[in-house]
């Protein structure tokens, strides 16, 4: 389905309670003019306590970046697990 907007926030990438497996599939079946990614995509607190980093969550990331090649505009805003991208 393709829509003009959707705006996804928590993923928490990088942490064991991400649900990578919904996320991959949401993004295999919805395509949008703009995706807002809003705040909290990455876990960068989780990633410094443990780092884990399964296969389906690089797979969301070229999900995402997939949809940016084929037209899709990506806007990042961070949230406090990801501020550290910040710099």
């Amino acid at each position: 389905m393709r829509y003009r907007s959707i705006f996804i926030s928590d993923l928490h990438l990088g942490s064991q309670a991400c649900q990578a497996d919904l996320l991959c599939d949401f993004l295999k079946n919805n395509q949008a003019d703009h995706l807002y990614l809003v705040g909290d995509i990455l876990d960068i607190w989780a990633l410094k306590r443990n780092v884990y980093w399964p296969d389906r969550h690089s797979e969301a990331l070229r999900l995402i970046l997939s949809q940016a090649k084929s037209g899709t505009k990506i806007h990042y805003i961070l949230g406090n697990h990801d501020e550290e991208l910040r710099q």
